[in-house]
């Protein structure tokens, strides 16, 4: 029978699309948890931040910053901030497209990732943050 259990990270961000490799973090947590198999669910508190997997280097930081910039500015007019006068409507719409949350397999104590494939923490609002990640493990 499988059980469950929340662990919680907690990470000091940049904001500005700073883009965090939190894999080593959650693979700490799996390995005090001490489940060998199952999944689990990554995800943020908040509505200006968002997880994914890509591969974390220098590169592809800088495509995925770009890209983001490309489909959704930062100095757009946006209707949010008519509302609140937070300069950080782009923030909410690039997490909305990127979503706050990833489930990653795990076997025999070990995440379930490709060799180039890394749990990445995007925030993309417009000032420094804590971020709050939980993780539910669901597993034996």
């Amino acid at each position: 029978m499988a059980e469950v259990l929340t662990e919680n990270i907690r990470i000091s961000t940049e904001g500005n699309t700073d883009i965090v490799d939190i894999s080593d973090l959650v693979q700490k947590k799996l390995s005090s948890v001490k489940f060998k198999n199952g999944i689990v669910n990554i995800s943020v508190a908040g509505s200006t931040a968002s997880i994914t997997t890509c591969e974390y280097e220098p590169g592809v930081i800088s495509d995925l910053k770009q890209i983001y910039e490309k489909l959704i500015p930062e100095n757009k007019q946006y209707n949010h901030n008519f509302a609140w006068k937070d300069g950080n409507a782009h923030s909410h719409l690039r997490a909305a497209l990127t979503g706050p949350s990833a489930s990653i397999s795990f076997q025999d104590g070990e995440l379930c990732l490709g060799t180039w494939q890394q749990i990445v923490l995007l925030d993309f609002d417009n000032r420094p943050r804590q971020r709050n990640i939980m993780l539910q493990f669901i597993g034996k």
